[in-house]
């Protein structure tokens, strides 16, 4: 089969007298039906190109889903006099959310079963479960589109009947006041920013409901919560560089939010209760790294806040968790994570023992106040993930459940270890890798490369089941930690962000030059993957060094960068200005434009690609990686494969359902595989 030619309809897009020729803008109208056609032989090319892999991919589907216990359930936490916890059933798709009533003994409540709420939706997410002070009602959002817009429900956890209430163009999530009655939700704008909270009484038309705050701000966004201690609710309005809160104690709903401490350009704070007083974390006074102090309940504004731990340029706070008699703080030393426990009585300080090479931590569910036991998560490359609970006062762990991995997995098959490569400018950028143990390291072996690098969110080096399928058939998998996430601290975001985003692109590059240095591979067994942003990480890496991978997946690729952040009708453009750069500013827009993937396709070789999208997805919109193919084949001169792989039922975060997104893993892998030779 010939791949698909779409047609080229010249389009000038001109902005501080440079203008830009885009042949393939005509792709992202959605509605055309010329769209929908190329898409559908685009996935019928991709199709035809992996079909010798067809039964492969069947044999990795099943290979996948055969390690994950599909009898399954979550370890049970106690919220307000009930043990909550998540099953799963044999051959089902979505989990069952239940409850037993004050010991785990008693028998199941059964709050959903999502499995026959999804039964006829092609996609289906339930989130946003939220139980009232009572215990006798539950809000919950629906997504059934994948445009991470939810509608909001009511049920009666006594009837089991859903209440009329009704609330659309939401977030999904909501907050109970301690009426029982007041409910406050986050609703979107037409490029979908959470952008209003507001207040529905219990029985009325939402078309009653009063609007609480909006931001109007278009850079911002807003989202609700309850303080952990239940004395209040917190409206938070947040954008890449600056913060704003605003509360109310939860029984009074019908009193107005007063506002924590006003926005500043630049300040960046987050705010949780304990006693008489809020915890802030903060990089208030050039703390880049983040420090934590506090202030009254009555005197909240950043001139009455104390110091409770200092800023430090070694340790970067993550966060922190408050208990009645402790707190946690969660800190990233050289990159890994460390979890200090202080006792409010300062009997106790003292750090969590953590001993792997390389491993990933942190706070799991915890929301009882009065309680000594802290639940946190463990897991690396070779470890499967564990829940444990650790009691803070005789510093004892029980490990409440180690995620069971069935057929003849042995962690002690696998090594991992973490190295450092050294950067064009001189900075050192840790990698993380795992293998099999009888995978020999050399120019031979295939390589694959997963790296993100935006918005300071950090690739930990977690455990996969769906890996193993690589490890077990030679591959190497490595994690760069590249600039533009946060392992080595904050200063490490900000060096890969606006004017200095081209050192995610060259960390990256110079990561992979490395790998080939010290013979872990070579170009013709190195593969590239990374998804969304990590996709314009792709995208920007084939235009430097289009020689230096034999093949890339790009997941959902961000890739015409120029063009999207100039629309502010698209969602997320507007609240990415500090993390991009606004194009309407001339210096970022020709900086932009250096590195923009779509923007600088060339006539060269390209290596084999494997790029997919959704078609309804709401954070990077189909079109993008639909005219990155497009020019791409109408440009590049090698013979390598070129696939473009649209689902057209799902959006950003793909399949819906435990096992069905197994099958996207299988087709990646496939392709991966078959670049190999492997074929078994």
């Amino acid at each position: 089969m010939q791949a698909p030619i779409a047609k080229k309809i010249e389009k000038k897009l001109e902005k501080h007298g440079d203008i830009r020729i885009d042949n393939y803008y005509w792709l992202n109208e959605r509605e055309n039906p010329e769209v929908i056609k190329y898409l559908e032989e685009e996935n019928k090319y991709t199709e035809s190109i992996l079909k010798p892999t067809e039964e492969f991919q069947a044999k990795l589907f099943e290979e996948m889903k055969s390690r994950i216990k599909e009898d399954d359930s979550s370890v049970p936490y106690k919220l307000n006099g009930y043990w909550y916890l998540t099953e799963f059933q044999k051959g089902k798709e979505y989990p069952i959310h239940k409850r037993r009533k004050d010991t785990l003994d008693n028998k199941d409540e059964i709050l959903f079963d999502v499995n026959l709420m999804a039964e006829g939706h092609a996609y289906y997410n339930l989130g946003g479960i939220s139980v009232s002070p009572d215990n006798s009602l539950c809000s919950f959002g629906v997504d059934n589109v994948s445009r991470r817009i939810y509608t909001i429900q009511i049920k009666d956890l006594k009837t089991g009947q859903l209440l009329d209430d009704k609330i659309e163009n939401t977030t999904g999530g909501s907050v109970w006041s301690a009426d029982n009655e007041t409910l406050f939700y986050t609703r979107k704008d037409d490029t979908l920013r959470a952008y209003q909270i507001w207040k529905h009484k219990l029985g009325t038309s939402s078309s009653d409901d009063i609007l609480v705050f909006e931001e109007k701000d278009e850079t911002f966004s807003v989202y609700i919560y309850k303080s952990k201690s239940r004395d209040y609710i917190i409206i938070g309005s947040s954008s890449t560089v600056s913060d704003e809160y605003r509360f109310i104690p939860s029984n009074e709903p019908d009193t107005e939010f007063k506002i924590f401490q006003e926005r500043e350009r630049d300040l960046e704070y987050s705010i949780e209760h304990f006693g008489d007083e809020f915890y802030i974390q903060t990089n208030k006074d050039d703390a880049f790294n983040f420090k934590l102090m506090k202030t009254s309940i009555n005197a909240t504004e950043q001139n009455n806040w104390i110091e409770v731990i200092p800023h430090r340029e070694e340790v970067f706070i993550e966060g922190f968790e408050i208990f009645k008699n402790y707190l946690v703080v969660e800190e990233r030393t050289n990159g890994l994570i460390q979890m200090n426990i202080k006792a409010w009585d300062n009997s106790q300080d003292y750090y969590l023992p953590f001993s792997e090479e390389t491993y990933t931590a942190g706070s799991g569910t915890n929301p009882d106040f009065d309680t000594n036991i802290l639940r946190y998560g463990y897991t690396s490359l070779t470890t499967p993930t564990s829940v444990i609970d650790f009691d803070m006062k005789n510093q004892t762990s029980e490990i409440k459940k180690e995620q069971i991995v069935l057929g003849d997995f042995n962690k002690e098959n696998y090594t991992s270890e973490r190295i450092w490569a050294e950067a064009r400018d001189g900075e050192k950028v840790a990698i993380s890798l795992v293998h099999h143990k009888d995978t020999k390291l050399s120019k031979d072996t295939p390589l694959l490369l997963y790296a993100y690098g935006s918005y300071g969110y950090t690739i930990e080096p977690n455990f996969s089941s769906v890996r193993l399928s690589l490890l077990d058939r030679g591959f190497v998998y490595a994690i760069a930690h590249i600039r533009g996430g946060q392992y080595l601290g904050r200063e490490w975001y900000e060096d890969g962000k606006m004017l200095d985003k081209k050192n995610t692109f060259f960390d990256y590059i110079d990561v992979a030059k490395h790998l080939i240095n010290i013979e872990y591979t070579s170009s013709a067994h190195l593969y590239g993957m990374g998804g969304s942003a990590g996709g314009l990480l792709m995208g920007a890496v084939i235009n430097y060094e289009p020689t230096l991978f034999n093949g890339v997946v790009a997941q959902v690729p961000f890739v015409d960068v120029v063009t999207t952040m100039l629309d502010d009708t698209i969602p997320l453009t507007t609240g990415e200005y500090d993390e991009w750069g606004n194009p309407n500013d001339k210096e970022y827009y020709f900086y932009m434009k250096e590195y923009s993937p779509y923007d600088n396709v060339e006539k060269k070789a390209y290596p084999n690609l494997y790029i997919s999208t959704g078609l309804h997805d709401s954070q990077v919109q189909y079109w993008e990686p639909a005219k990155w193919v497009a020019k791409l084949r109408e440009l590049k001169t090698d013979d390598n494969i070129l696939l473009l792989d649209t689902n057209m039922d799902t959006g950003h975060g793909g399949a819906s359902g435990r096992f069905e997104s197994l099958k996207e893993d299988a087709k990646e892998d496939a392709f991966l595989f078959m670049l190999e030779g492997i074929t078994k």
